[in-house]
């Protein structure tokens, strides 16, 4: 209504932060109120006292003197023109670039976040403090409102200092559309002091506030102010801070500073360092946030997010750091360690994170990722957990002037430029696809390429099993699944639901080996074929070492029978050798077989018949027949009971075993019981021929009655026991 505000505005000012009392003494508002036009008596109320007849009096004067609402005219100048809403917050606050805007605070939501009024314009915002962030209040559908420790409190002393005050805000920056600013106040105190106070740090040294790297950066009265008033706060264990202890109290001096050698970047702000132990560790870097995505972005609900394509300069950023830090040795600093939390509505669940200052020549990483060409932003880790340590402020500090830099130079995420797009076609599984950029591979001869995965060792074939991305693939960067050629390495374990397989010997080192030499690694691909299950064969080279050469070379592999007619089989077979010579790891129990002397026999007048008990098991077409040996049959009846019994006991699943010639498996035949046998072809409607290697038949089932034989019961353990002859001195009609 009109003269609803100022008369508001005449109240505020006269009342807010004073102390009141309900006598005769001193002022009356209501005669103030009457005396100025902004009120009027109340209607049907004569004026038969003297309180009554002195306001019918100052509002007779009001009158005469057309003061306020008795003023000529409507009064629709009097009405604010209230704007709730802004259409582009981001550009609103770069309008007024760290300029004070005057204001009044009309709500405190809790002690960071309060509703102002922007003048003379008559904005209202939310505003939330740059660089801090109090105890809230869980709000849940039809449940009274939950208060965090010390909520309440945090929220009494913002609102004891700014509620309806005549405050300053500097607007500073704009998040997912929240404003953030810091808040000038005329008062340090309920009572009002006189003095000016910034209510950001007062929070913070009071312990009702925690730093938060995400937004500190912004704050333009300095990091280091916040950081010290919180580290007081800390000292003293104040209020949220009574149960503080130092998360690095504990570590020894050797596990906060030590030198690591970098072997992934998982991610724009995280590596997987190698200590000297041998063990690997995950850090993350500290006081830095990589890229992410900005507010509600549409996308095909069918399309799974990819955030290191789909995220704008995630993958510009991850790509950087990791052409800096792989395979190089960097010294680490341990920050603080940030504790595990629960999944809530909005965060999923973080495991415990090292948060640690990583410089390799004397050039500090997260500095790397904050200069002015670079795209990542500085900051966004919490930082209640942290202990503080002088050289994490002064890399902090560092950091929020190169991020400064950045936004001002307009680089990389902060540029006007259009976001560039990245398209990546990853062929994994797909053998259709496979099948269209087979030929293109193998006329590319050599090609550059990048190892982004490496399958973890309870894949089926660990350490000869890895995915590469091809750059520049008909305008697209291709992601391809492939073996390398030529070798066949220890089977890794296999847990499927209902399948639990061990892994043969050495499968994890052939894994660990593979990752630290190609894992993200700078290589050239050379394919030469496809398997049916869409996966590239060919040669992997890292610089200039061929994978699988040095795979059998690190007795890891077994060179394999397709070796024959590749360029490479030389650098096989005497990699092997070599190895069978030193007995190490697959060749451990290995037995070099005795050279026999050729020495030539003189023909006997009579045959001497060395004669063996034998039992006949299979008889072919053309009279040739399978035995076993007498002296070794409970031994494989032996072998067949455990094998049935471990099979009994784990049901292999329908259908997850994918046969492929020569492989050993197991086969259920028509008496319903599982035997050894070896895959000898595989035709494409889906029937595999087998060999039963005990008994010597042969026979075509669906690949649903075969399953993986299992490790205990492998030819290794006990030889195939049908062993084939032919009669001498014969020769069989061919019809």
């Amino acid at each position: 209504q009109p003269w609803g505000f100022p008369a508001r505005e005449f109240l505020r000012k006269k009342l807010i932060g004073k102390e009141v009392c309900f006598t005769v003494d001193g002022e009356n508002i209501a005669e103030s109120l009457v005396a100025e036009g902004l009120a009027s008596r109340r209607e049907g109320i004569r004026a038969n006292n003297p309180e009554q007849s002195r306001l019918a009096e100052l509002e007779e004067q009001a009158r005469s003197a057309k003061k306020g609402m008795w003023s000529e005219g409507s009064g629709s100048h009097t009405v604010r023109d209230l704007k709730y809403s802004l259409e582009n917050p981001r550009h609103f606050v770069d309008s007024l670039p760290q300029k004070p805007v005057n204001a009044i605070i009309e709500h405190v939501r809790d002690g960071s976040v309060v509703r102002a009024l922007l003048l003379p314009d008559f904005y209202l915002v939310t505003v939330m403090l740059s660089g801090i962030k109090c105890p809230t209040f869980k709000r849940e559908a039809d449940a009274p409102e939950v208060p965090e420790p010390f909520a309440a409190e945090a929220k009494f002393f913002t609102e004891s200092r700014l509620l309806q005050r005549d405050v300053q805000i500097v607007l500073e920056s704009c998040h997912n559309q929240n404003i953030l600013g810091t808040i000038l106040h005329p008062a340090s105190g309920a009572g009002g002091t006189g003095r000016n106070g910034n209510i950001t740090e007062l929070l913070l040294r009071e312990g009702f506030a925690r730093c938060v790297d995400w937004s500190i950066a912004v704050y333009t009265r300095g990091a280091d102010k916040l950081r010290a008033a919180e580290r007081f706060a800390k000292e003293r264990k104040l209020r949220i801070w009574r149960d503080y202890v130092a998360p690095t109290a504990n570590l020894d001096q050797k596990d906060k500073q030590f030198v690591a050698k970098v072997m992934q970047v998982l991610n724009a702000d995280a590596i997987v360092v190698k200590l000297n132990s041998g063990d690997h560790k995950t850090i993350h870097l500290s006081s830095i946030r990589p890229p992410r995505l900005e507010g509600d972005i549409a996308q095909d609900k069918n399309r799974k997010l990819r955030p290191l394509y789909d995220i704008p300069y995630m993958f510009e950023a991850r790509e950087f750091l990791r052409k800096k830090l792989i395979g190089k040795k960097v010294n680490v600093s341990v920050d603080y360690i940030r504790p595990a939390s629960s999944a809530t509505e909005t965060v999923p669940a973080f495991s415990e994170r090292t948060c640690a200052t990583v410089s390799i020549g004397g050039m500090n990483a997260a500095a790397f990722r904050s200069i002015p060409q670079h795209p990542a932003l500085s900051s966004e880790k919490k930082s209640s957990w942290k202990s503080q340590t002088p050289h994490f402020r002064s890399s902090l500090s560092c950091n929020s002037r190169l991020n400064s830099r950045a936004i001002k130079n307009g680089k990389g995420l902060h540029s006007k430029k259009e976001v560039p797009i990245h398209r990546v076609a990853d062929i994994s599984g797909d053998t259709q696809k496979a099948k269209q950029f087979l030929p293109f591979l193998q006329r590319a001869g050599r090609s550059e390429a990048v190892g982004v995965y490496v399958p973890h060792s309870q894949a089926p074939f660990p350490g000869s099993h890895s995915q590469v991305t091809v750059p520049g693939c008909r305008s697209q960067a291709l992601t391809v699944p492939g073996f390398p050629a030529g070798i066949e390495c220890p089977r890794g374990a296999r847990n499927a639901p209902g399948l639990a397989q061990e892994g043969e010997p050495f499968s994890e080192e052939a894994t660990l080996f593979t990752k630290e030499l190609v894992l993200q690694r700078e290589v050239e691909v050379e394919v030469e074929s496809m398997d049916k299950a869409g996966n590239f064969i060919g040669w992997l080279h890292i610089e200039g070492v061929n994978l699988s050469v040095a795979l059998v070379e690190q007795a890891l592999s077994r060179v394999h029978f397709t070796a024959e007619r590749s360029p490479y089989c030389k650098a096989l077979l005497a990699a092997q050798d070599a190895a069978k010579q030193r007995k190490e790891k697959v060749w451990s129990h290995y037995e070099e077989t005795p050279v026999e002397e050729v020495v030539p026999v003189l023909e006997e007048k009579e045959r001497t018949a060395n004669y063996k008990p034998v039992f006949v098991t299979e008889i072919t077409d053309d009279l040739h027949f399978y035995v076993q040996d007498v002296e070794t049959g409970a031994q494989l009846e032996k072998l067949m009971e455990n094998m049935r019994a471990e099979v009994g006991a784990h049901p292999p699943v329908e259908g997850s075993f994918s046969p492929r010639r020569g492989d050993f498996c197991i086969a259920k035949f028509v008496d319903g019981e599982w035997y050894r046998a070896r895959v000898e072809k595989v035709e494409s409607g889906g029937k595999v021929h087998i060999f039963y290697i005990d008994y010597g038949n042969k026979e075509t089932l669906p690949p649903t009655r075969l399953a993986p034989l299992p490790p205990a019961f492998s030819p290794r353990v006990l030889p195939p026991q049908a062993t084939e002859y032919s009669f001498a001195f014969i020769q069989v009609p061919q019809d």
